[in-house]
């Protein structure tokens, strides 16, 4: 029942080089080239982005208007199709006036020529790595940087379609930065230096907005909730949640009637907070006095936060904005993003516990996640509904983002796996992180690097693409080994 608001999306211009002295040389070149060309960009739109496609360029001045084109366009990344040997003058124009990242992709359409009916005219069709040194060697002479090149078929080639799509899923996360608004509300809780962050460099490094909000902004619209939104929200909880007895933890119980009311109530209220003030992610801490509805409203966000992750919408509790944008990062990846910290080691089988007290991001859970009402949250103020639930089995990748001395961010990851087995009933998301080479030996090297405490958890190994991303934004990346 959990549909997501924000799809992840992106727009990518793309085009290709070729030497048009070719054309004049080998009749019905052009024609097979172009054709080559339109099943490339047919390759690109079919993982869910925009494409502007310029088609084949062989003029120096065309290039020059081309780039222009690209600038006025607004793209997330440029793809440069290198159908066959073509001289850097007819790329060198775009790779010095556009912003946005590009790649180069050198894919043939045949994986070896046919040597008894070899050509210069196949070996024309096929030389798609002819002038791949020399476009990014003329790239280095320009200060301009060429972030990968992807080399394979054209036919054929899931290693290379997997590659194109790792891109595409790049190009979704800057898009998705660019231009967000990640508000704030509340404040970091008392004596958390990690958690601190200027919102000035925030905007500088990220390109987005960070609204600053209040409780009472919050308050305002939960005031306007209705009974028939409240129900509506109920139902979605029953069907998306199990609610079972509680087990060895004091502190929890089976989830009351009036917690899960309450829930929903926070969630819907949530709902318009997003839509009044158009975010797309939400950092907060907010305390309160005992019996205040800033109290009540603002410690029964985690079961909405929950939902909200899962419907594109990152939040976060602790106040701690750089792990929103982790996990805002994670989210247009396609690979969830909960928020997440250590707990304890499990030295007899050598893994950690990796979780949060919420919230967390529905679509990477391990089977049905699971509503307990907690009769206190440990470390801060309140009691209501609380989500628990493992990451789905199998690869995960962790990002952390921290700031060094100079104020400047820095992106600490990591990989690992999530393996099966039982976590703690505590109404807190917990999963069974193992390590290589182990545990013990990774968690050292990560907590050398200076990260916050918390980091953005998602599944599958994506440590390359995170550091694509911070190549691109211009900040310092670790891969923690």
């Amino acid at each position: 029942m959990i549909d997501r608001k924000i799809n992840a999306t992106a727009k990518i211009a793309t085009f290709a080089v070729v030497h048009g002295t070719y054309f004049g040389q080998f009749e019905g070149l052009e024609a097979s080239l172009q054709g080559f060309h339109n099943d490339f960009v047919n390759m690109v739109k079919k993982n869910g982005v925009e494409v502007v496609d310029y088609g084949m360029i062989q003029e120096n001045d065309v290039a020059f208007e081309v780039s222009r084109k690209i600038q006025g366009e607004n793209v997330d990344l440029i793809i440069c199709n290198m159908i066959t040997y073509a001289t850097s003058s007819v790329f060198t124009p775009i790779i010095q006036n556009c912003t946005a990242p590009m790649i180069l992709v050198a894919l043939q359409p045949l994986s070896a020529l046919d040597y008894n009916k070899a050509s210069t005219r196949m070996q024309l069709e096929n030389d798609n790595i002819c002038s791949v040194p020399e476009f990014i060697g003329v790239a280095n002479r320009m200060n301009r940087k060429i972030h990968d090149v992807i080399i394979g078929t054209l036919y054929n080639d899931p290693a290379a379609e997997a590659e194109l799509a790792k891109w595409c899923n790049i190009a979704k996360a800057l898009h998705g930065l660019k231009g967000a608004r990640m508000g704030l509300m509340g404040h970091t809780m008392e004596a958390m230096y990690d958690m601190h962050a200027d919102p000035t460099a925030i905007a500088s490094a990220f390109g987005l907005h960070v609204p600053l909000l209040e409780i009472d902004d919050v308050v305002e619209v939960y005031n306007l909730v209705t009974e028939e939104e409240i129900q509506a929200k109920i139902k979605v909880i029953d069907a998306e949640f199990d609610m079972p007895e509680p087990k060895s933890d004091p502190v929890t119980s089976k989830l009351t009637d009036e917690d899960k009311y309450q829930a929903a109530k926070s969630a819907c209220a949530l709902d318009r907070f997003v839509e009044k003030y158009n975010l797309t992610g939400l950092a907060y801490y907010y305390e309160g006095l005992d019996e205040t509805i800033q109290r009540k409203v603002a410690t029964t966000f985690i079961v909405g936060n929950s939902i909200l992750n899962a419907q594109g919408i990152p939040m976060c509790g602790e106040f701690d904005i750089k792990t929103l944008i982790a996990m805002l990062i994670m989210d247009r990846l396609g690979i969830g993003g909960s928020f997440a910290e250590f707990h304890p080691f499990d030295f007899s089988e050598d893994f950690i516990l990796v979780g949060h007290d919420g919230p967390h991001h529905l679509a990477i859970a391990e089977g049905k996640p699971v509503l307990r009402s907690l009769k206190k949250y440990h470390g801060k103020p309140g009691h209501g509904a609380s989500v628990e639930f493992k990451i789905k089995e199998g690869p995960i990748t962790m990002l952390g983002i921290t700031q060094n001395a100079k104020g400047q961010f820095k992106f600490v990851i990591g990989e690992g796996i999530s393996k099966k087995g039982p976590i703690p009933p505590t109404g807190n998301t917990n999963t069974r992180g193992f390590f290589e080479p182990d545990t013990k030996t990774f968690i050292k090297k990560w907590v050398m690097e200076g990260p916050t405490h918390h980091y953005a958890l998602g599944i599958g190994h994506h440590a390359e693409e995170i550091k694509h991303i911070a190549d691109i934004l211009g900040i310092e990346a670790v891969i923690v080994k």
